[in-house]
């Protein structure tokens, strides 16, 4: 049986779209801190979830980052559990 506390980053981003791990970013930090934490243009200046989903479906190194950042994100709030 599998451990459900193992949340590698693999499991996390399983069945999560791009506009998941967007809303709940959006959510979590608002565009403000997401430009901070991860220096993309598109959160900075006029930001949208739109606008951020075109530029990272196109920019593969963006895209990592931003998954990196949610996969960070949920296993710290599953640790706090």
């Amino acid at each position: 049986m599998e451990n459900n506390n193992n949340l590698d980053s693999h499991n996390i981003l399983h069945w999560v779209s791009l506009s998941m791990i967007m809303d709940y970013l959006i959510a979590e930090y608002g565009f403000k801190e997401l430009s901070e934490l991860i220096r993309i243009n598109c959160f900075k200046t006029n930001p949208s979830k739109e606008s951020s989903l075109k530029f990272l479906r196109k920019t593969e190194w963006a895209r990592d980052q931003v998954e990196w950042l949610y996969v960070r994100t949920v296993r710290a709030k599953a640790r706090k559990k």
